[in-house]
């Protein structure tokens, strides 16, 4: 029992250690009985899995210029309206439009023991091959040096890009980070050294029989040529099968690149009670590839952001400061939206106190990431000391693509992390549907955001700004000049 009893003071005197810190304890009294709150009614409503779901059979294959982006506009509009926030509208942006076809096809002719087809998906943006298709031998680079070295080689042949995702990293978006450069920029350097197409091996530990889609770019002045995400398992095959001597490919692609297309954000917010002009963001992006539904990647953090002000307002819980949700069109292939709204909002952006993100899926949370200055660091910690859902780490790192173009003006940038185990199974492909989520993970993520975001919006200290960068705001410049199709890749 003694044991017992000195478990629970220490475990008591490690909490309000970890709640110590800027805010005074008077202040944090109110935001802790707040945050109780918000978790209870967060995990008995399931609002934000009923959310999710209609967004999923509402929507499903959203991807930027799509019958289907519109659709997930107008939802996200009366969603919002009825979950009751405030001040609603949309706000334009040109988005790219790409559409897949519906011809996908990487067979086999040699070795002839070998015959039959790999699964694949054309990346987002890629040229079609000619209508019949093309046939050439296959080259396999794990690297740009070593297609480099091999430039000779190469030419006239299709380039097998083969760098493994690393499985040893605890943080998969780690591994991710490692290989995905292969992917957006591996049809140019393959049409550098003469290659007539270029397939990548798909971003994922696993090894299956599931492609993985996702964006690439073209640079300038450089031949385009065709480009697919072939399975892990598929991209072992034919590895295996060079060893034992040449190995040879037809690629069809009908895909095509159309006139870009009007589309929106979607903006609702929770008004502040008494510094309505401090401005808080939360959103997520609401375009996904038009392979699955777009369940973690993002409907969830969209529904997630959403609920979080509806989840404020029906407690009651009005802070000092504005909160607004803004749904971003178009992160997955052109990041037109995030553009856009730092653009269209550049003078207000002085009075943005804080940008948060929910762009990692809808998993256990884990925690924040943030770029921020040192005192505004150890105020999130403090905040986030509070959450009863377990996410209570603030760590270094990227908040989101997104709002990273606010992040010029000093806004301070936060990104929702929750547990990445199983995010790259899922990540740009057929399988990231509905049923892949857990109510009570995706629920447990918006109690944290909700939480982290009133406290910071209650605050009767302003949460200190990052400096703003010369760099960054000459990068921002430089980014609004590009085009819409011409944005980060992710």
């Amino acid at each position: 029992m003694r044991a017992l009893l000195i478990s629970i003071l220490t475990c008591s005197t490690l909490a309000h250690a970890q709640e110590a810190g800027p805010i005074p304890a008077g202040e944090l009294a109110p935001i802790r009985a707040a945050v109780g709150r918000i978790h209870d009614d967060v995990l008995t409503r399931r609002e934000t899995y009923k959310t999710l779901g209609d967004l999923c059979r509402v929507a499903p294959k959203r991807l930027s210029g799509s019958p289907g982006a519109a659709a997930a506009v107008e939802w996200a509009r009366q969603t919002m309206i009825k979950l009751g926030l405030e001040k609603v509208h949309l706000e334009p942006c040109v988005v790219p439009h790409w559409t897949r076809g519906k011809v996908e096809v990487l067979k086999v002719l040699a070795p002839a023991e070998a015959t039959g087809s790999l699964k694949i998906l054309a990346l987002g943006g890629s040229v079609p091959t000619p209508k019949a298709g093309l046939s050439a031998e296959v080259i396999a680079v794990t690297s740009f040096e070593e297609l480099t070295r091999r430039a000779a080689e190469a030419k006239g042949k299709i380039v097998l890009f083969n760098r493994p995702f690393s499985a040893t990293e605890l943080s998969t978006f780690k591994g991710y980070g490692g290989a995905v450069g292969q992917r957006v920029r591996g049809a140019s350097a393959a049409a550098q050294v003469g290659a007539v197409a270029a397939i990548v091996r798909s971003m994922t530990p696993n090894l299956d029989d599931v492609p993985h889609t996702g964006g690439m770019r073209y640079a300038p002045g450089v031949a385009k040529v065709p480009t697919a995400a072939v399975s892990t398992r598929g991209a072992e095959r034919i590895a295996a099968w060079l060893k034992r001597g040449p190995v040879r490919l037809h690629l069809r692609l009908d895909c095509q690149t159309h006139a870009d297309e009007k589309s929106f954000n979607v903006v609702g917010e929770l008004t502040g009670r008494t510094l309505p002009d401090q401005i808080l963001v939360v959103g997520g992006h609401l375009d996904a590839w038009d392979v699955g539904q777009g369940a973690h990647d993002c409907g969830a953090g969209c529904a997630q952001s959403m609920v979080a002000l509806a989840t404020l307002k029906r407690l009651g819980l009005r802070p000092r400061r504005t909160i607004r949700c803004v749904l971003f069109m178009n992160e997955e292939n052109g990041l037109a939206g995030g553009r856009a709204y730092a653009k269209d909002h550049a003078k207000e952006l002085p009075n943005h106190v804080l940008a948060l993100e929910s762009d990692r899926g809808g998993f256990t949370p884990r925690g924040f990431t943030t770029n921020a200055n040192p005192a505004a660091t150890a105020i999130l910690r403090q905040l986030a000391g509070l959450l009863k859902s377990g996410g209570d780490r603030v760590i270094p790192g990227y908040g989101g693509a997104d709002i990273s173009p606010m992040k010029g003006a000093g806004v301070v940038q936060l990104g929702y992390l929750p547990d990445s185990q199983r995010y790259f199974d899922l990540h740009h492909t057929r399988i990231d549907t509905f049923d892949k989520v857990h109510w009570r993970e995706l629920e447990l993520g918006t109690a944290a955001m909700a939480s982290v975001l009133y406290g910071v919006a209650e605050l009767k200290q302003t949460l200190p700004r990052n400096p703003k960068k010369k760099a960054e705001k000459k990068a921002e410049k430089k980014a609004e000049k590009k085009q819409p199709g011409d944005g980060k890749a992710k």
